[in-house]
């Protein structure tokens, strides 16, 4: 937020501008609600609920903005006051926000008030894709508590995939007790075995054993 004060007539003025703060000036779409979101202001969000919904030019909602930033209290409120849990076209909805950033609680909220927990945009895939790509173990656990499809796919790829590709055994692990196939593969015909770094000794022995349980099966 800037604040530009100025003189007018003898009398002090003061000009209060809310904007973006990855934006350079005041020009930007972000209204107050946004800000308030972004920056985890309670009581000021309390008075902008009217624009619950306002939207960016990228789609990005007040609700999307307190997701990535972990604002539960916010979450919260614009839940409560007619937010919409969901996403609107291919922008990043707040459900995969919150699990690129990390943040399990913002899940919950969000599931509990009727986000799909395996809401699917062509660009990200689904939340349980995302949580895995960005390494975020807890939002990955929530999001399988909460009943996400474990085999689900983005470009070919299910999460599998993409923890094997990040080289992430504690990742791997999570999602072959939740019933990962690691027979599937993407649209290039590999398997998750297939796409691990060479490096990743311990992926790579997850995977392996995992393979021989499902052949003895």
């Amino acid at each position: 937020m800037q604040r530009n004060a100025g003189k007018d007539s003898g009398s002090q003025t003061e000009s209060v501008f809310f904007s973006n703060p990855l934006m350079s000036g005041p020009e930007s779409d972000w209204s107050p609600v946004h800000d308030a979101a972004f920056n985890g202001r309670v009581l000021a969000l309390r008075e902008l609920v009217a624009q619950v919904n306002s939207s960016t030019v990228d789609g990005h909602t007040p609700l999307s903005e307190a997701c990535a930033r972990g604002h539960v209290t916010c979450v919260s409120l614009l839940l409560r006051h007619g937010a919409n849990p969901r996403g609107s076209g291919d922008s990043s909805s707040p459900i995969h926000r919150a699990a690129a950033k990390g943040h399990p609680e913002c899940i919950g909220l969000l599931v509990a008030h009727g986000a799909d927990v395996d809401e699917c945009s062509s660009r990200w895939g689904s939340p349980l894709h995302v949580a895995c790509s960005n390494q975020h173990l807890s939002a990955v656990r929530k999001l399988l508590h909460l009943g996400a499809d474990v085999n689900s796919s983005a470009s070919g790829d299910s999460p599998l995939h993409v923890a094997a590709r990040v080289s992430s055994p504690e990742l791997v692990s999570v999602l072959l007790q939740h019933g990962a196939d690691r027979r599937l593969t993407n649209l290039e015909g590999k398997g998750p075995l297939e796409v691990a770094p060479p490096g990743s000794g311990e992926v790579r022995r997850l995977l392996t054993r995992a393979a021989d349980r499902q052949t003895a099966l």
